[in-house]
Protein backbone atom coordinates (compact mmCIF):
# COMPACT_ATOMS: atom_id res chain seq x y z
CA UNK A 1 0.00 0.00 0.00
CA UNK A 2 1.19 2.96 -1.26
CA UNK A 3 1.89 5.96 1.77
CA UNK A 4 -0.05 8.78 2.31
CA UNK A 5 2.72 11.05 1.58
CA UNK A 6 3.04 9.58 -1.74
CA UNK A 7 -0.78 10.20 -2.31
CA UNK A 8 -0.03 13.93 -1.44
CA UNK A 9 2.93 13.71 -3.65
CA UNK A 10 0.80 13.03 -6.69
CA UNK A 11 -1.84 15.72 -5.58
CA UNK A 12 0.45 18.28 -5.25
CA UNK A 13 1.92 17.69 -8.57
CA UNK A 14 -1.04 17.55 -10.52
CA UNK A 15 -2.16 20.39 -12.40
CA UNK A 16 -6.17 19.16 -13.29
CA UNK A 17 -7.84 16.21 -10.89
CA UNK A 18 -11.12 14.71 -11.49
CA UNK A 19 -13.29 12.87 -8.44
CA UNK A 20 -15.27 10.06 -9.60
CA UNK A 21 -17.87 8.23 -7.20
CA UNK A 22 -19.40 4.61 -8.05
CA UNK A 23 -22.46 4.42 -9.66
CA UNK A 24 -25.69 5.16 -7.95
CA UNK A 25 -23.85 6.71 -5.24
CA UNK A 26 -25.00 6.46 -1.31
CA UNK A 27 -24.64 8.84 1.33
CA UNK A 28 -21.05 7.96 1.65
CA UNK A 29 -19.72 8.25 -2.08
CA UNK A 30 -21.87 11.83 -2.24
CA UNK A 31 -19.97 12.66 1.21
CA UNK A 32 -16.63 11.51 0.34
CA UNK A 33 -16.62 13.24 -3.29
CA UNK A 34 -18.05 16.06 -2.00
CA UNK A 35 -15.32 16.66 1.17
CA UNK A 36 -12.30 15.80 -0.99
CA UNK A 37 -13.30 18.17 -3.69
CA UNK A 38 -13.59 21.17 -1.39
CA UNK A 39 -10.37 19.78 0.31
CA UNK A 40 -8.41 19.94 -3.15
CA UNK A 41 -10.47 23.29 -4.12
CA UNK A 42 -8.98 24.94 -0.58
CA UNK A 43 -5.28 24.03 -1.98
CA UNK A 44 -6.30 25.74 -5.35
CA UNK A 45 -6.58 22.96 -7.52
CA UNK A 46 -8.27 22.54 -10.65
CA UNK A 47 -10.34 19.95 -9.66
CA UNK A 48 -13.66 18.71 -10.98
CA UNK A 49 -16.14 16.35 -9.43
CA UNK A 50 -18.50 14.09 -12.29
CA UNK A 51 -21.58 12.36 -10.65
CA UNK A 52 -24.08 12.43 -12.98
CA UNK A 53 -27.12 11.45 -11.11
CA UNK A 54 -27.74 11.71 -7.13
CA UNK A 55 -30.60 11.64 -4.99
CA UNK A 56 -32.57 14.96 -3.44
CA UNK A 57 -31.84 13.77 0.29
CA UNK A 58 -28.75 15.38 -0.42
CA UNK A 59 -29.68 18.26 -1.75
CA UNK A 60 -28.44 20.20 1.43
CA UNK A 61 -25.06 19.32 1.55
CA UNK A 62 -22.58 22.04 0.68
CA UNK A 63 -21.48 22.43 -3.17
CA UNK A 64 -23.76 19.50 -4.52
CA UNK A 65 -24.50 21.56 -7.58
CA UNK A 66 -21.49 21.74 -8.66
CA UNK A 67 -20.95 18.25 -9.18
CA UNK A 68 -20.93 17.65 -13.04
CA UNK A 69 -22.61 15.37 -15.33
CA UNK A 70 -19.35 14.69 -17.09
CA UNK A 71 -15.84 16.15 -17.18
CA UNK A 72 -14.79 19.59 -19.26
CA UNK A 73 -11.59 17.82 -20.53
CA UNK A 74 -10.09 14.65 -22.23
CA UNK A 75 -7.57 14.00 -19.97
CA UNK A 76 -6.52 15.09 -16.62
CA UNK A 77 -3.08 14.66 -14.62
CA UNK A 78 -4.83 12.60 -12.07
CA UNK A 79 -7.99 10.71 -11.51
CA UNK A 80 -9.53 9.97 -7.86
CA UNK A 81 -11.95 7.19 -7.77
CA UNK A 82 -13.46 7.10 -3.75
CA UNK A 83 -16.07 4.22 -2.23
CA UNK A 84 -15.05 2.38 -5.30
CA UNK A 85 -14.02 -1.06 -5.05
CA UNK A 86 -13.63 -1.87 -8.64
CA UNK A 87 -13.24 0.26 -12.07
CA UNK A 88 -16.45 -1.63 -12.84
CA UNK A 89 -18.49 0.41 -10.52
CA UNK A 90 -17.66 3.60 -12.27
CA UNK A 91 -19.67 2.53 -15.23
CA UNK A 92 -19.84 5.06 -17.90
CA UNK A 93 -16.98 6.65 -16.30
CA UNK A 94 -14.60 4.50 -16.87
CA UNK A 95 -12.70 6.76 -19.47
CA UNK A 96 -12.28 9.72 -17.48
CA UNK A 97 -10.15 7.22 -14.88
CA UNK A 98 -8.23 4.60 -17.44
CA UNK A 99 -6.87 7.83 -19.33
CA UNK A 100 -5.88 10.07 -16.09
CA UNK A 101 -1.95 10.68 -15.87
CA UNK A 102 -2.00 9.18 -12.44
CA UNK A 103 -4.85 6.90 -10.77
CA UNK A 104 -5.74 7.31 -6.94
CA UNK A 105 -7.94 4.77 -5.03
CA UNK A 106 -9.35 5.69 -1.69
CA UNK A 107 -11.93 3.00 -0.38
CA UNK A 108 -12.65 1.04 2.46
CA UNK A 109 -14.13 -2.26 0.75
CA UNK A 110 -12.15 -5.50 1.78
CA UNK A 111 -13.05 -6.94 -2.10
CA UNK A 112 -11.25 -3.72 -3.51
CA UNK A 113 -9.27 -4.80 -6.77
CA UNK A 114 -6.65 -2.20 -6.37
CA UNK A 115 -7.09 -0.95 -9.82
CA UNK A 116 -5.48 2.51 -9.07
CA UNK A 117 -1.90 3.15 -9.88
CA UNK A 118 -1.80 4.24 -5.49
CA UNK A 119 -4.62 2.10 -3.76
CA UNK A 120 -5.52 3.29 -0.33
CA UNK A 121 -7.90 1.16 0.83
CA UNK A 122 -8.40 0.98 4.72
CA UNK A 123 -11.04 -2.24 5.26
CA UNK A 124 -10.92 -1.55 9.15
CA UNK A 125 -12.95 1.91 8.53
CA UNK A 126 -16.57 1.70 8.40
CA UNK A 127 -17.11 4.81 6.07
CA UNK A 128 -14.98 6.20 2.99
CA UNK A 129 -15.42 9.41 4.81
CA UNK A 130 -13.59 8.04 7.87
CA UNK A 131 -10.81 7.20 5.65
CA UNK A 132 -10.49 10.59 4.31
CA UNK A 133 -10.90 12.30 7.51
CA UNK A 134 -8.09 10.15 8.71
CA UNK A 135 -6.19 11.51 5.74
CA UNK A 136 -7.14 14.96 6.37
CA UNK A 137 -5.87 15.10 9.91
CA UNK A 138 -2.36 13.07 8.09
CA UNK A 139 -2.16 16.05 6.38
CA UNK A 140 -3.14 18.54 8.44
CA UNK A 141 -5.62 20.11 5.73
CA UNK A 142 -8.59 22.38 7.79
CA UNK A 143 -11.53 20.32 8.16
CA UNK A 144 -14.19 23.23 7.72
CA UNK A 145 -17.55 23.34 8.38
CA UNK A 146 -18.75 22.88 5.16
CA UNK A 147 -16.07 19.48 4.74
CA UNK A 148 -17.86 18.27 8.33
CA UNK A 149 -20.98 18.27 6.72
CA UNK A 150 -20.06 16.17 4.08
CA UNK A 151 -18.01 13.80 6.28
CA UNK A 152 -20.80 13.37 8.67
CA UNK A 153 -23.48 12.50 6.06
CA UNK A 154 -21.40 9.65 4.13
CA UNK A 155 -20.57 8.53 7.85
CA UNK A 156 -24.09 8.36 9.26
CA UNK A 157 -24.97 6.70 5.88
CA UNK A 158 -22.69 4.01 5.31
CA UNK A 159 -22.91 3.06 9.79
CA UNK A 160 -26.82 3.24 8.90
CA UNK A 161 -26.88 5.61 12.12
CA UNK A 162 -23.80 4.30 13.84
CA UNK A 163 -25.55 0.78 14.01
CA UNK A 164 -23.60 -1.33 11.73
CA UNK A 165 -20.10 -3.75 12.36
CA UNK A 166 -16.81 -1.47 12.70
CA UNK A 167 -17.91 1.61 14.06
CA UNK A 168 -15.15 1.91 16.40
CA UNK A 169 -14.46 4.34 19.30
CA UNK A 170 -12.83 6.49 16.64
CA UNK A 171 -15.18 6.46 14.65
CA UNK A 172 -17.38 8.59 17.39
CA UNK A 173 -14.59 10.40 17.82
CA UNK A 174 -14.31 11.61 14.38
CA UNK A 175 -17.86 12.40 15.01
CA UNK A 176 -17.80 14.28 18.07
CA UNK A 177 -14.25 16.32 15.99
CA UNK A 178 -16.87 17.12 13.25
CA UNK A 179 -19.50 18.18 15.38
CA UNK A 180 -17.11 20.64 16.49
CA UNK A 181 -16.85 22.89 13.66
CA UNK A 182 -20.41 23.71 14.97
CA UNK A 183 -22.58 21.84 11.85
CA UNK A 184 -26.19 20.72 12.61
CA UNK A 185 -25.85 17.04 12.77
CA UNK A 186 -29.53 16.70 13.86
CA UNK A 187 -30.65 18.49 10.28
CA UNK A 188 -27.77 16.26 8.46
CA UNK A 189 -29.02 13.23 9.82
CA UNK A 190 -33.13 13.92 9.30
CA UNK A 191 -32.07 14.83 5.62
CA UNK A 192 -30.07 11.71 4.44
CA UNK A 193 -31.66 9.09 6.90
CA UNK A 194 -34.84 9.72 8.07
CA UNK A 195 -36.38 11.83 4.89
CA UNK A 196 -38.20 9.84 2.28
CA UNK A 197 -39.53 10.67 -1.04
CA UNK A 198 -43.20 9.94 -2.17
CA UNK A 199 -42.11 7.13 -4.11
CA UNK A 200 -39.25 5.63 -2.34
CA UNK A 201 -42.88 4.90 0.29
CA UNK A 202 -45.00 3.25 -2.92
CA UNK A 203 -41.32 1.21 -3.95
CA UNK A 204 -41.24 0.26 0.12
CA UNK A 205 -44.91 -0.77 -0.30
CA UNK A 206 -44.12 -2.82 -3.06
CA UNK A 207 -40.89 -5.05 -2.03
CA UNK A 208 -42.60 -5.78 1.11
CA UNK A 209 -45.48 -7.38 0.08
CA UNK A 210 -43.54 -9.16 -2.63
CA UNK A 211 -41.34 -10.26 -0.15
CA UNK A 212 -40.60 -13.73 0.55
CA UNK A 213 -39.04 -16.08 3.88
CA UNK A 214 -36.98 -18.90 3.08
CA UNK A 215 -35.19 -21.46 4.57
CA UNK A 216 -36.91 -21.50 7.85
CA UNK A 217 -37.62 -17.71 7.62
CA UNK A 218 -33.46 -17.08 8.45
CA UNK A 219 -33.68 -15.63 4.36
CA UNK A 220 -35.58 -12.95 2.96
CA UNK A 221 -35.86 -12.32 -0.44
CA UNK A 222 -37.58 -9.55 -2.73
CA UNK A 223 -36.94 -7.38 -6.00
CA UNK A 224 -38.05 -4.70 -7.91
CA UNK A 225 -38.66 -4.60 -11.97
CA UNK A 226 -37.47 -1.54 -14.58
CA UNK A 227 -41.94 -1.60 -15.03
CA UNK A 228 -42.11 -1.37 -11.17
CA UNK A 229 -39.58 1.69 -11.63
CA UNK A 230 -41.62 3.26 -14.24
CA UNK A 231 -45.16 2.72 -13.43
CA UNK A 232 -44.31 4.03 -9.45
CA UNK A 233 -42.11 7.02 -11.30
CA UNK A 234 -39.15 6.23 -9.22
CA UNK A 235 -36.57 8.71 -8.56
CA UNK A 236 -32.66 8.36 -8.16
CA UNK A 237 -31.69 6.64 -4.50
CA UNK A 238 -35.35 5.69 -3.94
CA UNK A 239 -33.98 1.75 -3.58
CA UNK A 240 -31.38 2.66 -1.38
CA UNK A 241 -31.66 0.75 1.63
CA UNK A 242 -34.42 -1.11 1.00
CA UNK A 243 -32.21 -4.28 1.30
CA UNK A 244 -32.28 -3.68 4.72
CA UNK A 245 -36.02 -4.53 5.82
CA UNK A 246 -35.20 -7.65 5.54
CA UNK A 247 -32.19 -7.91 7.61
CA UNK A 248 -33.95 -6.03 10.58
CA UNK A 249 -37.02 -8.57 11.08
CA UNK A 250 -36.49 -10.82 14.16
CA UNK A 251 -34.43 -13.82 13.05
CA UNK A 252 -33.81 -13.22 10.41
CA UNK A 253 -30.03 -13.89 9.20
CA UNK A 254 -29.75 -12.53 5.41
CA UNK A 255 -31.60 -10.48 3.06
CA UNK A 256 -31.48 -10.59 -0.39
CA UNK A 257 -33.05 -7.26 -2.97
CA UNK A 258 -33.02 -7.17 -6.18
CA UNK A 259 -33.30 -3.91 -8.52
CA UNK A 260 -33.51 -4.62 -12.21
CA UNK A 261 -30.89 -2.84 -14.70
CA UNK A 262 -30.77 -2.50 -18.49
CA UNK A 263 -28.69 -6.23 -18.72
CA UNK A 264 -29.81 -8.17 -15.78
CA UNK A 265 -30.29 -7.39 -11.76
CA UNK A 266 -28.28 -5.39 -9.23
CA UNK A 267 -28.56 -7.58 -6.42
CA UNK A 268 -27.62 -6.65 -2.35
CA UNK A 269 -27.26 -8.92 0.19
CA UNK A 270 -26.82 -7.95 3.52
CA UNK A 271 -26.66 -10.31 7.02
CA UNK A 272 -26.72 -9.86 10.66
CA UNK A 273 -25.00 -12.34 12.45
CA UNK A 274 -22.21 -14.72 10.31
CA UNK A 275 -23.12 -15.00 7.13
CA UNK A 276 -20.00 -13.71 4.91
CA UNK A 277 -22.24 -12.36 1.83
CA UNK A 278 -19.18 -11.21 0.67
CA UNK A 279 -17.81 -14.44 0.27
CA UNK A 280 -21.44 -15.08 -1.70
CA UNK A 281 -21.37 -11.87 -3.97
CA UNK A 282 -17.86 -13.07 -5.18
CA UNK A 283 -18.69 -15.88 -6.53
CA UNK A 284 -21.04 -13.57 -8.87
CA UNK A 285 -17.79 -10.76 -9.43
CA UNK A 286 -19.31 -8.80 -7.12
CA UNK A 287 -17.90 -8.22 -3.63
CA UNK A 288 -18.21 -5.79 -0.39
CA UNK A 289 -18.03 -6.27 2.99
CA UNK A 290 -18.51 -8.90 5.30
CA UNK A 291 -22.23 -8.10 5.99
CA UNK A 292 -22.66 -5.87 3.02
CA UNK A 293 -22.18 -6.76 -0.10
CA UNK A 294 -23.36 -6.51 -3.98
CA UNK A 295 -22.84 -7.92 -7.60
CA UNK A 296 -24.42 -8.16 -11.00
CA UNK A 297 -26.57 -11.10 -12.34
CA UNK A 298 -28.39 -12.08 -15.26
CA UNK A 299 -31.11 -14.25 -15.65
CA UNK A 300 -35.23 -13.94 -13.77
CA UNK A 301 -35.86 -12.97 -10.19
CA UNK A 302 -36.66 -16.97 -9.45
CA UNK A 303 -33.35 -17.79 -11.30
CA UNK A 304 -31.49 -15.36 -9.35
CA UNK A 305 -32.75 -16.28 -6.54
CA UNK A 306 -32.15 -19.84 -7.02
CA UNK A 307 -28.52 -19.41 -7.81
CA UNK A 308 -28.02 -17.07 -4.53
CA UNK A 309 -29.76 -19.28 -1.87
CA UNK A 310 -27.30 -22.13 -3.17
CA UNK A 311 -24.28 -19.77 -2.23
CA UNK A 312 -26.02 -18.83 1.33
CA UNK A 313 -27.09 -22.74 2.75
CA UNK A 314 -23.78 -23.49 2.71
CA UNK A 315 -23.10 -21.05 5.62
CA UNK A 316 -26.22 -21.30 7.28
CA UNK A 317 -27.01 -22.76 10.49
Amino acid sequence: MPTLDEILKEIAQAKSIIILVHENPDGDAIGSGLAMYQALQNMGKDVEIVVPEWSRIFANLPKINELKKEGSKKKYDLAIALDCATIKMLNGWTNYFEDAKNKVVIDHHSSNSMFGDFNYVDIDAPACCQVLYNMFEYYNWQITKEIAACLIAGLITDTGGFQYSGVSKDTFLMAANLIDTGIDVAKIYKDVMSTHTKTSVELKKLILNRMQFLEDNKVTFTYMTLEDEKEIGCEVGDYEGLVNEGRNIEGVEVSIFLHEIDDGFKVSLRSNNYVNVSDVCLMFGGGGHIRAAGAKIKGTPDEIKEKLLKEIKRQLK
